[in-house]
């Protein structure tokens, strides 16, 4: 076998390794950059080579304002990291990706120098050239940090005890838990995994102290984005699922929408905050199909954000728009949506205003016990107990930035 099978047979070993087997998208960044290395070795990559050759962006892509392949090319040397540093850690072959670069290294090491790698080492192998000698004084060092080591590990134990000792105590004086919450939570309380929290943070130009506005592709592709802003609503509504998973003894994970990956999306249970037009992943997956989030074409309100009733029944109206931006918001819409992930074993579940009011005002409906009382009885509950997968719509009305009455206008299953 050449040198070249040898390599590309350890990309397989690493395709299929619990590090990387479930993660789709990094598989195949492997294969492309390993592909290009073994067939150009020493040729340069370039970000917009991989984005339209590996992920299918369009023409216009621009690597100075979506850091996609950056995020990418992290989560891929990270992967490397850990499976050199566990089920790895023995082969023969290590492959690297070097920090400032997109191309792909291969290195061999011998299995001996292999085993004599500490667990988590993914570096070069070092040839042993020697049995070195150990003096008194670094003797005496080695046993000072054996010493502090065995201290820390007693230390580390004590801390866990403790508080595993508090978290006990807190099950055990906690306030019962409402029936609502677990019957409506179910879906993201049964598995050991925590559901991930995605919260919106829309693309901006401009600076602060200068004035912001939304991020448009046809007029700012030079322009620098800002993309770690976020609506006040969205940080309150956070704020409120912690406390509700807190009370139900589950964490969940929080993460901003604009570093999230279809992976994510297929592998966990997620919870979105925010409408498609700020919480982007939400246009990249099946979303709801009863109310949908659409910019209108025409008429006097061209150009806003509404809610379409895509079946609207008698007296419902077919658009649902927050206050015009030329007066003072007092009033909203928001759609709460349970629906199946892109594995039917997950759940998705979308929180979504028009405005960032309209969002926080969905999650408070579902974290207050009255009202969703109010809701799970316009619902059906399947035989395992859960809740079926739905779309709500709210109407919200605001008061100087505070939602203050919330309504159910709709409910499909």
């Amino acid at each position: 076998m050449s040198e070249r099978d040898h390599f590309s047979k350890q990309i397989d070993v690493l395709v299929s390794s619990i590090a990387l087997r479930h993660s789709e998208s990094l598989c195949k960044l492997l294969r492309y950059l390993a592909k290009h290395a073994l067939e150009q070795p020493g040729a340069s990559l370039k970000e917009y080579q991989i984005a339209t050759e590996v992920y299918g962006r369009r023409p216009d892509f621009d690597p100075q304002t979506d850091s996609t392949i950056r995020v990418q090319a992290g989560r891929l040397r990270a992967k490397l990291s850990e499976y050199y540093g566990t089920e790895g850690v023995e082969d023969p072959i290590l492959v690297e990706l070097p920090k400032g670069t997109y191309v792909l290294e291969f290195h061999r090491r011998t299995l001996a120098e292999a085993k004599a790698l500490p667990a988590g080492s993914n570096g070069k192998a070092r040839a042993i050239t020697g049995a070195a000698k150990t003096s008194p004084n670094r003797m005496t060092a080695i046993v000072a940090l054996g010493v502090l080591f065995v201290a820390a590990l007693g230390l580390i134990g004590s801390l866990l005890t403790f508080r595993k000792a508090a978290e006990a105590d807190l099950k055990t004086n906690a306030e019962p838990v409402p029936a609502e919450f677990r019957e409506f939570w179910k879906p993201f309380l049964t598995g050991s995994e925590e559901p991930w929290l995605v919260f919106s943070n829309a693309a901006f130009v401009g600076r602060p102290e200068t004035g912001m506005r939304y991020y448009n592709p046809a007029q700012d592709s030079a322009r620098p984005i800002w993309d770690h802003y976020s609506g006040v609503g969205e940080v309150l509504a956070v704020h409120e699922l912690d406390q509700v998973f807190a009370l139900l003894h589950h964490r969940i994970r929080v993460k901003r929408g604009s570093l999230f990956s279809l992976d994510d999306v297929r592998n966990n249970d997620l919870i979105f905050l925010g409408s498609p037009s700020e919480n982007l992943t939400l246009t990249e997956i099946p979303g709801t199909r009863e109310f949908v989030f659409q910019r209108l074409i025409d008429g006097p309100r061209k150009g806003d954000l509404g809610i379409i009733n895509v079946h609207p029944q008698a007296d419902e109206s077919r658009v649902f728009l927050a206050s015009p931006s030329t007066s003072p918001l007092v009033e909203d819409y928001a759609v709460i949506a349970l629906m199946p992930g892109l594995d039917p074993a997950r759940s998705v579940m979308i929180f979504a205003g028009t405005t960032t009011f309209g969002t926080q005002a969905a999650v408070e409906y579902v974290c207050r016990q009255s009202s969703l009382k109010e809701l799970l009885s316009r619902l059906s509950v399947s035989q395992a107990g859960g809740v079926k997968p739905f779309e709500a719509l709210l109407r919200v009305k605001v008061t100087r930035g505070v939602p203050v009455e919330t309504e159910l206008l709709a409910v499909r299953q």
